[in-house]
């Protein structure tokens, strides 16, 4: 970021077993060429978040740094059972999507779970629901099923398979489509019985696009909302 713009953005793969020396390496190559002032950080990944503290100690143990933990100024109530539990990422873009949208909002994460973050016009995180997501739904029909196998996720030339391929397309694309539009509905109907439609709908992380397309409630597509979470918080705690 500079300032509120988002200069660049890149995805890497979390593996556990990375130390924080080979870490170091990655963060490096990607980040020449700019200018660091400072570093917002999370992980809800507990051996890569060890890791991730040990190479900013080490190698950016001159930036101002926050990682999103229990007593890191967020602004966000957790009004739940068990504040615990509730991981990072949650917590980040619930402040992001109230920063954005400024009322009562439902943040779809398309992650290795789909997470629905209920936000109240408050800016609380009120809870959600959890599914399992794409990727894994996918994985797992490969590994159980014997006749079926991984496929390419793009939309199939009909709703109708014509052929096994086509058929699991359809049902993966269109069955989370109608997951996310019938757990929104339920979501938006708890969280604002006198109207519903109040509650926005925000849709973010790297499958997103995937599923939005068909989908009927999803009203925005924020694929840096966890980016924006953790600059506004880094802004209040530095």
């Amino acid at each position: 970021f500079d300032g509120e713009t988002l200069v660049d953005s890149w995805r890497i793969k979390t593996d556990a077993r990375v130390p924080a020396d080979e870490m170091a390496l990655v963060y490096r190559g990607v980040l020449a060429g700019f200018e660091v002032t400072g570093i917002a950080a999370s992980s809800t990944v507990p051996a890569v978040l060890r890791e991730l503290r040990r190479m900013l100690d080490r190698y950016y143990g001159d930036l101002p740094t926050v990682i999103v933990e229990p007593g890191v100024r967020t602004g966000v109530s957790l009004l739940v059972d068990n504040p615990k539990e509730v991981g990072a990422d949650r917590i980040v873009n619930t402040l992001a999507a109230h920063v954005l949208v400024g009322g009562p909002a439902i943040v779809v994460d398309f992650g290795t779970s789909t997470n629905f973050d209920v936000v109240s016009a408050k800016g609380e995180f009120l809870g959600g629901a959890l599914a399992p997501g794409v990727e894994i739904s996918v994985d797992a029909l490969a590994d159980r099923a014997a006749q079926l196998r991984r496929i390419e996720l793009v939309a199939p030339r009909s709703p109708i398979g014509k052929n096994t391929v086509e058929a699991l397309q359809s049902g993966i694309l269109y069955g989370v489509a109608g997951q996310v539009d019938g757990l929104v509905r339920r979501l938006r109907e708890a969280l604002s019985p006198d109207d519903p439609q109040a509650v926005q709908v925000i849709a973010t992380g790297g499958l997103a696009p995937l599923a939005i397309t068909y989908s009927e409630t999803v009203s925005r597509y924020e694929p840096a909302l966890t980016l924006i979470g953790l600059r506004l918080i880094f802004e209040r705690n530095v």
